[in-house]
């Protein structure tokens, strides 16, 4: 009878840990969501309605200030990124150019390794709390935002400020693509990652924007395709309109070829 109840014992013990154990992680997961999210709705307004799609809030309404000057490799063409201060860490700015390793082979057959970006010609910027961006044109003197309301943007593809090449060409882009969350898609007065993630091209004076996936779908991720020059594009499709992506909706493929990149063609 003894052993039953300190085996009992030992049992709720384990329970109790593994709950403990899982109600922290899911506090933890529920802390960073809502961390990264702005309020569609003016913290000085009493009402708590929803004032448009895209929200109401201005940069001058969340506490934001400029973090970094991103070098692109068109000289007169610098990239400011905008943060919200209370969240700005000395990481979140991160410029990542990992990726696989390119080598080229000069005349006489000796190898030697250029400059290595996931895909080539291209740096890759990802945010986190990243508000905004300014474009600003050195020789124009002229400031220009992505967005003219905060956003929440996730990925930045931006021309690589060392030299690439593919088959010992040299590559120049001379355009932004942006992937960001900045409609209230679901309109639940929040702007986060539950709402639709759109996919944009920028030309190099940020004056020129296209969507380039079509209308209700959500990117989630992508891919490059270096023997054709191409990035694939996965996205979901929010099928029954309801501003946000349900578990059972489908997946779909676009690419785009990156040398002229306008347009988004349906691959799967």
């Amino acid at each position: 009878m003894r052993r039953k109840i300190i085996i009992t014992g030992i049992v709720v013990l384990i329970l109790l840990s593994v709950y403990y154990i899982i109600d922290n992680r899911r506090e933890r997961m529920r802390m960073e969501y809502k961390d990264e999210q702005i309020s569609t709705v003016s913290e000085n307004e009493e009402d708590t309605s929803i004032n448009s799609i895209q929200g109401s809030l201005t940069l001058s309404k969340i506490p934001s200030k400029p973090n970094n000057v991103i070098l692109t490799g068109i000289p007169e063409h610098r990239l400011v990124t905008i943060y919200r201060t209370n969240k700005l860490t000395s990481t979140d700015d991160v410029n990542a150019s990992s990726g696989r390793s390119y080598t080229e082979y000069d005349e006489d057959g000796n190898e030697y390794e250029v400059a290595s970006h996931y895909v080539p010609g291209i740096q890759i910027l990802y945010g986190y709390n990243l508000l905004n961006l300014a474009h600003y044109n050195i020789k124009t003197e002229k400031l220009m935002y992505f967005f003219n309301k905060p956003a929440l943007i996730k990925t930045v593809y931006y021309p690589s400020y060392t030299q690439d090449s593919i088959n010992k060409i040299p590559v120049i882009r001379n355009y932004f693509l942006v992937s960001a969350y900045d409609e209230d898609t679901n309109k639940d007065q929040f702007i986060n990652r539950k709402d639709l993630r759109k996919f944009y091209y920028y030309n190099i004076d940020a004056t020129n924007r296209m969507a380039l996936l079509p209308p209700n779908y959500s990117a989630t991720r992508s891919q490059y395709d270096d023997q054709n020059d191409v990035l694939y594009i996965f996205a979901k499709h929010d099928a029954n309109k309801n501003g946000e992506i349900d578990k059972n909706e489908s997946l779909k493929i676009f690419w785009i070829d990156l040398k002229n990149p306008m347009q988004a063609k349906l691959l799967y």
